[in-house]
């Protein structure tokens, strides 16, 4: 499906995810594999205290070293730096950046990737407010969460996609680089202003719906500070 020319590097951010990541690992290889789509997935670990390393060390014996790649680091050191960390050690032309912990289904990744060939777009982002996206698994709570903060950065941003706050990306690997480095928000924020930046550099976004699936595995890390520093982060960038 694929151009031979292309490959595609798939970001893996992880911190506590020793369950989850044979899985996406299994459906990312299984997935990609069978579009004959060209790729490598950059495991970029936190020092997770769960083991997750030593499991991403078994994955990669199993698939081998060129389509696993281990770039751990020491600590928590925030997600902007751990796409930087990898990118640095991505061999991609595209970058898709994802959760490890299946709440992205690798299915949607031909549909990204036929998009963005068909219309040449700079990104392609998941969206679960439109095209038929969806969310299974969350309480009203969560999903009342997830739509207002999604409606107040829309209101006050104009950020041109539906989906603000989403974390399901393809992105052209100079595009997402440069995006980076002009981003100053950290957690969940980051997600967000990395939208509104890409708006004024005038990047072309396309927009594929999802369905998000809540994690099955572990617990989820959005708790009151990051609804604080959320809404903190939308008011700074709308005060530009």
């Amino acid at each position: 499906m694929a151009s031979p020319k292309h490959k595609y590097s798939i970001l893996l951010p992880t911190y506590n995810e020793r369950q989850n990541l044979p899985i996406i690992v299994y459906l990312l290889n299984k997935t990609l594999s069978a579009a004959n789509i060209d790729y490598e997935i950059i495991v970029i670990d936190d020092a997770s205290p769960d083991g997750t390393l030593e499991v991403a060390k078994q994955l990669q014996r199993i698939y081998g070293e060129k389509k696993i790649v281990l770039r751990p680091r020491s600590g928590k050191l925030g997600l902007g730096t751990a796409y930087v960390h990898g990118i640095e050690h991505s061999t991609g032309d595209y970058v898709v950046i994802m959760d490890a912990d299946m709440s992205h289904h690798p299915k949607y990744i031909p549909d990204f990737i036929r998009l963005q060939k068909l219309h040449n777009y700079d990104i392609v982002t998941g969206t679960r407010y439109a095209h038929n996206g969806s969310v299974y698994g969350w309480d009203l709570r969560r999903k009342l969460t997830s739509r207002v903060a999604n409606h107040i950065a829309d209101m006050l941003l104009d950020p041109g996609v539906s989906d603000l706050t989403g974390s399901f990306r393809l992105y052209k690997t100079e595009v997402l680089r440069e995006l980076i480095a002009r981003t100053k928000s950290k957690g969940y924020v980051f997600q967000m202003e990395m939208m509104v930046r890409a708006k004024q550099l005038g990047y072309r976004v396309g927009e594929v719906g999802i369905t998000f699936v809540d994690r099955v595995y572990g617990e989820s890390k959005l708790g009151a500070d990051e609804i604080v520093g959320y809404l903190k982060g939308v008011w700074g960038l709308f005060s530009e």
